[in-house]
């Protein structure tokens, strides 16, 4: 009955809202009108929140977005557990953020129930560049550049700027 109720009041609408803009062009205005619509289907959600096209939200009820948040196109944040994003945070286009993971059952992973959900903290000011991928159980510190083609595995400390697969530490940003 939970399951339901969570599909009717956040994920449902907010698919369709999310649906219904995709045809709209992503400039300024219009990325702000998507994310206005959009807000009131997240768990919380802060002022001028910009959402591109064919962002996907899963379990939307879990996702909390701070203000000043830039979403570019084709984002998907897969949230069994807590995605917490900070505010001022730029998301690259095609960025995935996942709480969770697969598990195997009878020999595939595809019958396999989702294993190790932990919640996802993106911190403030943080960047996050094209085609990264975040993993469960990261806590990105406030202003960390992920660099683009990326998978964040561990948790950062502030001004990090991280690269690769997995992504390491590559130096502190200037703290300026």
């Amino acid at each position: 009955m939970k399951n339901l109720l969570r599909l009717f009041r956040y994920d449902w609408p907010l698919q369709f809202v999310l649906t219904l803009t995709n045809w709209f062009p992503d400039n300024i205005s219009l990325l702000r009108f998507r994310g206005v619509l959009a807000a009131p289907f997240l768990k919380k959600a802060g002022r001028n929140i910009k959402i591109g096209r064919d962002v996907t939200f899963y379990n939307a009820s879990n996702v909390s977005i701070g203000n000043d948040v830039y979403i570019a196109k084709g984002c998907w944040f897969s949230a069994g557990e807590e995605i917490i994003i900070g505010n001022k945070i730029l998301f690259g286009p095609y960025v995935v953020v996942v709480t969770g993971n697969h598990s195997i059952k009878n020999g595939s992973y595809y019958e396999g129930p989702p294993i190790g959900r932990k919640k996802v903290l993106i911190g403030d000011g943080s960047w996050i560049g094209a085609h990264a991928t975040v993993l469960a159980g990261v806590e990105m510190g406030a202003t960390t550049l992920l660099a683009a083609n990326s998978v964040l595995a561990q948790s950062t400390q502030p001004f990090a700027i991280m690269g690769g697969v997995p992504a390491k530490l590559i130096k502190y940003a200037d703290q300026t």
